[in-house]
């Protein structure tokens, strides 16, 4: 699991706290049911009202992702993929056929599994490249969900303020009320910006993040799989997709080879 978001979400609410009891004032005072009834019902209920009831229903299961999910880097494809194009070139494509069963990664073991079977190289791309779409179109739905969150909170807080402003001017005749009230009513205010910028628009971004690794991971992956159908050389093989990494990437890669060939040899 990728910890930065609890990290870093913490890190906000902790600063958010420390700074507000250095400057005299009482974090409980945040605590505010409307407040928070208001901004993030309301900005739940807003964004979901711009999106089609099947993209909402996955809305969870998006969140879960984008905080708990655990993102393969690219780099530590490029050893399974080696092994592949090794195995190939020394007993034959056909040998891949009972490894490809075993592994986990479904756009992995499609392309091996369509590569064993002699499929035209062209429909090869074509299939993964629609599965890679497919992929980064229900990526680009949570993210922009998220965003749009990020959008709707702070006007929610808004309207929440001028409700409490409104109930204020109800009740100019008992002065002593106005301040508790007055400072109640920026409380939605300061909900829906902290919703924003603390939870909503980082949550968007983590998506956007995710899906970018995992886009390079699958496109690494597709000349892999391309490259060992045609039968090039290992060493082209990995060369190839080294080409696709970043040189920290790079050097994890070959650590991740040499820890294979490692247990290869053991």
């Amino acid at each position: 699991m990728d910890p930065a978001s609890f990290i870093g979400i913490g890190a906000a609410l902790f600063a958010l706290m420390v700074s507000m009891i250095m400057d005299g004032g009482n974090p409980a005072a945040l605590m505010a049911p409307t407040a928070i009834l208001l901004t993030f019902g309301g900005t739940i209920g807003a964004a979901t009202a711009g999106m089609l009831m099947s993209d909402a229903k996955g809305l969870p299961k998006i969140l879960k992702s984008a905080l708990t999910a655990r993102v393969t880097p690219p780099d530590d494809a490029v050893a399974v993929v080696v092994s592949f194009a090794e195995k190939a070139r020394r007993q034959g494509l056909l040998a891949l056929e009972e490894e490809a069963r075993q592994i986990d990664d479904a756009f992995l073991r499609k392309g091996i599994e369509m590569a064993v079977d002699g499929s035209d190289p062209e429909e090869i791309r074509d299939i993964l490249e629609q599965d890679v779409n497919a992929m980064k179109a229900r990526h680009r739905t949570g993210a922009k969900f998220f965003a749009d969150m990020a959008g709707f909170a702070p006007t929610m807080g808004i309207i929440g303020t001028v409700m409490g402003l409104l109930h204020v001017l109800q009740n100019l005749s008992t002065p002593a009320t106005l301040g508790p009230m007055i400072a109640a009513a920026f409380t939605a205010t300061l909900w829906g910006v902290m919703q924003a910028n603390v939870f909503w628009l980082p949550i968007a971004n983590k998506l956007k993040r995710t899906s970018e690794v995992e886009v390079r991971r699958m496109e690494l992956l597709l000349e892999g799989i391309l490259a060992i159908q045609a039968g090039a050389n290992p060493r082209v093989v990995e060369q190839r997709l080294l080409s696709y990494l970043s040189p920290k990437e790079q050097e994890a890669a070959k650590e991740a080879r040499e820890a294979a060939k490692s247990r290869e040899a053991a």
